[in-house]
């Protein structure tokens, strides 16, 4: 076997050894782990943080999945037909609610729709799949970045928050702020802050999510109220729909 292929195989070896069981470890930790030296696991972590693999938190030195690792999850959740598999819980959804519900996707610093189930009523959102919006100051980002490392979203943050309404958060701490109301409450809502007159509210897919599902619709209908009444099903629709792509996951 060839240095450059054992290399790219104890690469791997590092990645695998985050789980959902162990989502943070130590340099230490993964040396155990995989039974390699300290210095090796430190190059292959090095190579692996450069290219956005891994993060390290530069206060305590522990290692985590990094964007581009999300990123793949996200094409690997797209091709293992994460829309085939939500979209009965998206119809029963916009069935029950009578508004837009969406199914989105991150990428880089934008969400991407999926999915699109169109409301029944008259007055109605415009959205088709393949539309992308920026994650910052939509329900369906806020969802997805509330539950990542906070790095990586400073990261994605630092790429630009423009003000598009009055109520577009535009500062990184009060971004952290809400992200902080977001992990206490499980979902996430946008009062008009992409777009005038829209509210929406959105719940995570995945434990370290990079998938989001949501209801928007016109803010006289979709109030705050109604989205604090709506946001506890939109939760467990979405934790249902994280169990079906486990188990489809797990059969491939």
């Amino acid at each position: 076997m060839s240095e450059s292929i054992r290399a790219v195989e104890r690469a791997l070896d590092v990645l695998l050894c985050f789980t959902s069981q162990t989502p943070e470890l130590t340099m230490s930790q993964i040396s155990e782990m995989i039974g390699i030296n300290k210095s090796t696991v430190h190059r292959l972590l090095s190579t692996l943080e450069k290219n956005r693999f891994v993060e390290r938190d530069r206060a305590t030195g522990v290692y985590k999945p990094g964007l581009r690792l999300l990123q793949i999850a996200s094409l690997a959740m797209e091709q293992n037909n994460l829309r085939r598999l939500a979209a009965p819980f998206l119809h029963d959804l916009c069935s029950r609610y009578r508004e837009n519900v969406n199914l989105t996707l991150l990428d880089g610093a934008d969400v991407v729709y999926v999915d699109v189930i169109e409301s029944s009523q008259r007055v109605k959102l415009a959205a088709t799949p393949g539309q992308r919006l920026p994650a910052f100051c939509t329900a369906s980002g806020k969802a997805i970045l509330a539950f990542l490392p906070e790095d990586q979203v400073s990261h994605i943050l630092e790429r630009g928050m423009t003000q598009y309404t009055r109520s577009t958060v535009t500062s990184q701490e009060a971004f952290f702020e809400d992200a902080s109301r977001i992990r206490e409450r499980g979902f996430a809502m946008s009062l008009e802050e992409f777009e005038d007159g829209i509210n929406a509210v959105a719940a995570p897919i995945c434990n370290q999510p990079i998938a989001s599902i949501s209801i928007a619709g016109p803010a006289y209908r979709l109030t705050r109220e109604r989205m604090l009444e709506v946001g506890p099903h939109l939760l467990a629709v979405a934790k249902n729909i994280s169990l079906e792509v486990e188990r489809a996951l797990n059969l491939e």
